[in-house]
């Protein structure tokens, strides 16, 4: 017998949760993955946002803090507060730009390095909850085109994240300012 999980068209998602669509599936998800990743954040100030904080600092040259507002799309108000709360738990520190002392990058001290190893770890036994009972092949699939999706929807809004607007003007001349 077929498996009606498996079917191809608008109908399968019925099939497997009736009166079910995209922004269900997505909350019950989103909803399990913020239950587990909070636990394994748990300590970091501000949790997740913490945590996020973290790992934007941790895998990219250090942000402004306006910057960081900007990408993780937390209120430019609010942010001086949390990146105060990881700074006061040796996370990160505030550096002097090298090219205008106006600004200050955050960046992740030794502490924090090792603190955000540490999470990564977590987080990622806690993905792992997420997707338990769900075969390997369909997790990579779902996560690689979940990947994907985001790609799309984020790119399609350059403007939510300064550098990537940056970097489209930097390799599409027709992007640049005066050229239109």
């Amino acid at each position: 017998m077929d498996d009606p999980r498996r079917d191809e068209g608008p109908d399968a998602l019925a099939a497997v949760a009736p009166g079910a669509d995209l922004g269900w599936c997505l909350g019950v998800i989103l909803r399990r993955w913020t239950e587990l990743v909070e636990e394994a954040v748990a300590g970091v100030p501000h949790g997740t946002r913490g945590y996020q904080i973290l790992s934007v600092v941790g895998h990219h040259e250090p942000p402004t803090q306006s910057g960081l507002a900007k990408h993780l799309r937390i209120d430019k108000t609010v942010m001086p507060y949390v990146i105060d709360a990881l700074e006061q738990a040796g996370l990160v520190e505030r550096r002097m730009d090298p090219t205008d002392r106006r600004v200050r990058r955050i960046a992740l001290t030794p502490h924090g390095r090792a603190t955000l190893a540490d999470l990564e770890g977590k987080v990622r036994a806690a993905e792992d909850a997420v997707f338990d009972g769900v075969p390997d092949d369909a997790r990579r699939e779902f996560t690689q085109r979940a990947g994907e999706l985001a790609a799309t929807v984020h790119g399609a809004q350059p403007a939510l994240d300064p550098c990537l607007a940056v970097r489209d003007a930097l390799t599409d001349p027709s992007l640049a300012a005066g050229s239109r």
